[in-house]
């Protein structure tokens, strides 16, 4: 089964940056729809950015020009770049899988699927003003 484990998160002043890491081990085929959900205490988990098989990327208002999903097939490893930190930015920060292409809303990628196969534990991120 595919088993997902994120790591890369921390604390850093406002307007650092973090780079966190989701390496994708066991089976994965050609298709697959992987994201980044965040969920801080008290709020509902929310999609923070979303990549498909070709690449195409979408993300959430609050982080577009800010964040950035990439991902290297030949680590099995999705990353997300974060500049600019925000406090509103803390939150316990999730990679999801799923062994198909991502629902597409308007030709791009959906913030809204959250029905994803596989999920990580997680890894923190603070950023403090």
């Amino acid at each position: 089964q595919v088993n997902l484990v994120e790591s890369g998160g921390g604390s850093v002043q406002s307007g650092g940056s973090l780079r966190l890491s989701c390496v994708v081990s066991g089976y994965t085929g050609s298709s697959s729809c992987m994201a980044w959900f965040r969920q801080a205490p008290g709020n509902e988990r929310e999609a923070v950015a979303v990549i498909d098989s070709d690449g195409s990327a979408n993300y959430a208002d609050s982080v577009k020009g800010r964040f950035i999903i990439s991902k290297d097939n030949a680590k099995n490893t999705l990353y997300l770049q974060m500049n600019g930190l925000k406090p509103e930015d803390s939150a316990r920060y999730y990679c999801a899988y799923d062994p198909w292409g991502c629902t597409l809303i308007n030709g791009s990628p959906s913030l809204v699927y959250v029905a994803y196969a596989r999920w990580g534990q997680g890894t923190q991120v603070t950023a403090s003003s």
